[in-house]
C-alpha cells in the first residue's frame, strides 16, 4: 500500500479561513441564513481540547454574552463532526461565541460544518485567534509549539502559513524556556513580553521579575537590572524569596533561646539582616541582658 502523503501546513486553509472573518454577533436570522450554516443544540457542541487560548476576560465576555442575548449570533461557529457520534460537533473556531451564548443561556446556535484532519484543526483555532489578537504571547508560542511538535513543522513552515515572520515565532518560543511563574505573570498582564524576553536563560529570573512587578519598572529599567544581576539589587527592593533549610534551622534556634520571633533575610552576596521582635519592655531588657553576656 502506497504511504499516505503528509499534507502541508496551511494547504486549503483558506476557504475555510472565509468562513471564520467578520463580525461576531448578528441577527438569528442572519446567521441562518449564513452559506451552509444551520442551528444546533448548543449541549451538542463540545469544546476544543487543543484550543491555544485558555485564558478569556471575564468582563468582555460578559459584554459579549448581553450583545449575543440580545441580538443573537451572526457569525456561525466553524465546527467539525465528531469522530463516532451522529449529533456532536467539536468547535474548531468559535469558542469565545460558544461560551457567551452559554451565558447567554441559548439553547441553539449557528454552526458551519466542516471535515478536516487533526492538523488542519489546530491550524485554523491558531489562526482564528492570532487573527483577532485574542492570544497572548504564551499562547500564541504554545500554539506554534504544537503545531511543530505535533505534525514536525519547522519554524520556516509556521511562518509561510501563518503569515508570521520567522523571528517573531522565534522570539515567542523563546520565553516558553522561562519560569512558569514568570510566564504567569505575562499572561495576566503583569508583565509584557519586553520584560520578560530580558530573562530568558537568567537563573534569578523569578527574583527579577518579582521586583520588576513591585518596583512598576519600565522595559529599559527592567534591562537595566537584569544587566546588574539581583545580587547586587539593593535589599529593600528585592522579594522575599524562600527561606532554606539552614536559615530556618538558625531561626528556630534563636527563637527557642530568646523566646521572641526571630526574622533573618540573608543575601546572596553574604550580607544580610536580623530581626528579632520583642512584645515588651521587659522582653527587650532580656535581649539586652542576653547579648550583653555573650559579649557582643
Amino acid at each position: 500500500m502506497a504511504k499516505k502523503e503528509r499534507k502541508g501546513l496551511g494547504r486549503g486553509l483558506s476557504a475555510l479561513m472565509a468562513d471564520i472573518d467578520g463580525p461576531e454577533v448578528a441577527t438569528e436570522d442572519k446567521a441562518a441564513s449564513a452559506a451552509g450554516a444551520i442551528l444546533v443544540p448548543i449541549e451538542k457542541v463540545l469544546k476544543n481540547p487543543q484550543q491555544p487560548r485558555f485564558d478569556f476576560d471575564k468582563e468582555k465576555l460578559a459584554e459579549l454574552a448581553a450583545s449575543i442575548k440580545a441580538r443573537g449570533i451572526i457569525q456561525p461557529l466553524i465546527v467539525r463532526p465528531v469522530e463516532g457520534s451522529d449529533d456532536e460537533y467539536q468547535i474548531v473556531a468559535g469558542e469565545r461565541r460558544w461560551k457567551a451564548a452559554q451565558l447567554a443561556q441559548l439553547h441553539d446556535i449557528p454552526v458551519i460544518i466542516r471535515e478536516m484532519d487533526e492538523q488542519e484543526f489546530m491550524e485554523i483555532a491558531i489562526i482564528e485567534n492570532i487573527q483577532r489578537d485574542d492570544l497572548n504571547p504564551i499562547e500564541e508560542a504554545r500554539g506554534y509549539q504544537s503545531l511543530m511538535k505535533t505534525y514536525g513543522n519547522t519554524q520556516e513552515q509556521v511562518s509561510e502559513a501563518l503569515g508570521k515572520s520567522r523571528s517573531h515565532i522565534a522570539n515567542l518560543l523563546r520565553l516558553l524556556k522561562l519560569p512558569m511563574i514568570v510566564q504567569g505573570y505575562l499572561r495576566t498582564g503583569k508583565l509584557t513580553a519586553g520584560h520578560v524576553r530580558t530573562l530568558v536563560g537568567n537563573e534569578d529570573a523569578e527574583a527579577l521579575a518579582k521586583v520588576m512587578i513591585e518596583k512598576g519598572l519600565s522595559v529599559r529599567a527592567a534591562e537595566a537590572l537584569v544587566k546588574q544581576g539581583v545580587s547586587k539589587t539593593p535589599m529593600a527592593a528585592r522579594p522575599k524569596g524562600k527561606k532554606d533549610a539552614d536559615t530556618k534551622a538558625l531561626e528556630s534556634d534563636l527563637k527557642a533561646n530568646l523566646k521572641m520571633k526571630v526574622s533573618i533575610d540573608h543575601d546572596p552576596s553574604g550580607k544580610g539582616k536580623l530581626t528579632v521582635n520583642y512584645k515588651s519592655l521587659d522582653d527587650l531588657d532580656r535581649l539586652i541582658a542576653a547579648l550583653s553576656k555573650s559579649g557582643v
